[in-house]
């Protein structure tokens, strides 16, 4: 048997196992009932006897629940971050006491990782926010709600206070909030409008990458994203993708998925790119959602940046050059 008792320097999370993931591992059943936290999160709280299955301590990520089981999960509160504040100039494009929207440029990771222990969004909000960033997502995570990816540029909110992330999150979590992004794709798609509801999870082969799963693939996610055309290239497509919900690389997998990869993706389309892109043609350029505290919609809008804008001006003029390739 196990105590978690609770006091003011942890949280006590609880859940019911549910018949659709009776059959799954531990961490990865953990990953789907609590989505605002990642997979090796889960792992760490597992290793260090923090889950418990019907009052039992777990300790192995592998060892699968039984349907109608009680899940309690003992989460304590974040250290202080053992990454440093760095001077790294940020684009603002609104900010207040709960809250900070930045536009994410190209290349920049957003938080740090392996190979990126430096340079990176949270070492930029360390500096600026000082001690007001949220601690719910741990150490190498403070104030991060959500996530784009490296190549990708754009809006992301951070939380300055765990009540501010806590608020934003469940909008995550509930679908509820606007995004918007604009991509270029390779190939003409041949509808003005689609949408795509086609589940991912990883890749049963290639653990770094994700993909759209066949029943009996693996564990995977619904997933569902809108798109229509802006304007047409012959060779190139550049679209609005509208996100109903937020898996990781969604875009990307999907029009992968349905044979429009977005220009310039090494990962999940062609290897070689014409225009010496280094990274996607992927912008997140609308996102909005409730203010934590006002409880009023508001939304923000990150203008496309500049490489973004010349290619699309190089491809109206092969365009009207009659040139499609």
């Amino acid at each position: 048997m196990s105590d978690l008792s609770q006091n003011r320097n942890e949280t006590i999370l609880t859940a019911i196992i549910p018949e659709a993931l009776e059959h799954e591992r531990l961490d990865t059943a953990l990953g789907v009932l609590f989505p605002e936290r990642s997979r090796s999160f889960w792992q760490n709280r597992i290793e260090e006897g923090d889950v418990v299955i019907d009052g039992v301590t777990v300790t192995k990520a592998g060892r699968k629940g039984k349907a109608g089981q009680s899940l309690t999960v003992r989460v304590p509160a974040a250290h202080a971050a053992r990454i440093l504040p760095e001077r790294i100039p940020l684009d603002i494009l609104y900010e207040d006491q709960d809250l900070i929207v930045i536009n994410k440029p190209k290349g920049m990771v957003v938080h740090p990782a392996p190979g990126h222990d430096s340079g990176t969004l949270v070492n930029a909000l360390m500096e600026h926010c000082k001690d007001s960033l949220s601690g719910i997502n741990g150490v190498m995570r403070p104030g991060i709600v959500h996530r784009i990816d490296q190549n990708t540029t754009g809006s992301l909110v951070a939380a300055k206070n765990d009540r501010a992330h806590e608020c934003l999150a469940a909008q995550f979590k509930e679908h509820s909030i606007t995004r918007s992004y604009r991509a270029i794709l390779h190939g003409n798609l041949p509808e003005e409008e689609i949408t795509i509801d086609a589940p991912i999870g990883r890749h049963p082969k290639d653990r770094k990458k994700m993909a759209v799963l066949s029943p009996g693939q693996g564990t995977s996610r619904r997933a569902v994203t809108h798109v229509k055309v802006i304007e047409r290239f012959g060779a190139y497509t550049y679209v609005e993708c509208v996100l109903e919900t937020g898996r990781t690389h969604q875009i990307r997998v999907h029009m992968a998925h349905i044979g429009h990869p977005v220009l310039g993706d090494e990962v999940y389309g062609p290897k070689r790119c014409p225009f010496h892109l280094e990274g996607q043609t992927l912008h997140a350029m609308v996102l909005g959602f409730v203010h934590p505290s006002r409880q009023e919609y508001m939304e923000f809008t990150a203008p496309l940046p500049d490489y973004f804008i010349r290619l699309l001006e190089l491809l109206r003029r092969k365009k009207e050059s009659g040139s499609t390739s």
